[in-house]
């Protein structure tokens, strides 16, 4: 199954070596294969109880697309009706690479599940010209409108929370940490394998890295190509690393979810800690033998469904409790 699902999967090219015109040309073509019908064979069909749709939402200087999770009425797939359900607010991983559509076998669990309106928010990705700081006012800007508007999107303002994966937690945590600035409540974050750390040394400064993204695998070609596009010459690294936070107190409950075989597992250990210290209530739960991104490969990594589980649960306790 596996390997028929892979069969039209762009190469990986060097990203050691890469410019920019093959970075876009590389992100096209992946980001058609997450979103193909023959990627769900590894990423996971959608919940049937969830209808999905693209939308637009209208920001200051710019449209942004995102991807909405509705339960449905009846589980047939058909548009649900109901309004003042709560709000989770999703941004997926991948960094210079990743689509929305890569997370539809969680996201519409989620929205079935608990039930609630999940907004996945297709934010820019990086590249030359378009850094870290970008996308973290994709996700944050997306939160604002929501709740603003949120009888236009049937959702309850009160009962609101984050959840990102990998650079998807990053920007979830820094929109936890402005939520928190700005004196709006969230009732939850939900960060699984964060990248919490872009700073030079402090990004690779931790045992994970050395034991798993020097191991011959491209995790730290990957790495050190995110680090270049999310902070350009000039930019304060510090600015964009919730691990650099002077001050993570008073933040939202937080679920901080970790593959164990991960190079970035130290930097979800190290903020939960700092959350720990900090005072705010956090759990951090380790998945033994899972990988990065393990959560969108539900064929690959048995891991997959026992955190899925349990990340509905934590967010069922926090925005219906």
């Amino acid at each position: 199954m596996s390997g028929n699902a892979f069969a039209t999967r762009p190469p990986e090219p060097d990203l050691s070596a890469i410019t920019t015109e093959e970075l876009l040309a590389y992100r096209d073509a992946e980001n058609r294969w997450r979103a193909s019908d023959e990627a769900r064979a590894v990423l996971g069909e959608p919940d049937p109880g969830a209808a999905i749709a693209w939308q637009r939402v209208t920001l200051p200087g710019r449209d942004l697309p995102v991807r909405v999770y509705r339960p449905t009425a009846t589980g047939d797939g058909g548009a649900g009706t109901r309004t003042g359900l709560p709000l989770v607010v999703h941004v997926h991983g991948g960094g210079f690479v990743g689509t929305a559509a890569q997370c539809d076998w969680t996201s519409s669990r989620l929205a079935a599940a608990l039930p609630a309106v999940v907004v996945s928010v297709e934010h820019r990705l990086l590249a030359p010209g378009s850094p870290l700081a970008d996308a973290a006012d994709d996700g944050w800007d997306v939160l604002g409108h929501l709740v603003r508007h949120s009888a236009r999107w049937g959702v309850d303002p009160a009962r609101v929370a984050v959840f990102g994966e990998s650079c998807g937690a990053l920007i979830s945590a820094l929109t936890a940490i402005r939520a928190r600035e700005a004196g709006l409540e969230l009732k939850a974050q939900v960060l699984v394998n964060p990248v919490a750390d872009v700073t030079t040394p402090g990004m690779f400064d931790h045992p994970s890295i050395a034991e798993y993204a020097t191991d011959g695998s491209p995790a730290l070609a990957q790495l050190k190509l995110f680090q270049r596009l999310a902070v350009p010459p000039g930019a304060d690294a510090a600015a964009v690393s919730p691990l650099q936070a002077d001050d993570l107190s008073g933040l939202a409950p937080a679920l901080v979810v970790v593959p164990t075989l991960d190079p970035v597992a130290d930097h979800g250990r190290r903020y939960a800690e700092r959350l720990r210290e900090a005072g705010t209530s956090v759990r951090l739960s380790e998945y033994p033998g899972a990988r990065h991104a393990f959560l969108t490969l539900p064929a690959l990594e048995p891991q997959a469904g026992p955190a899925q589980a349990e990340i509905i649960a934590f967010l069922h306790a926090a925005l219906t409790g």
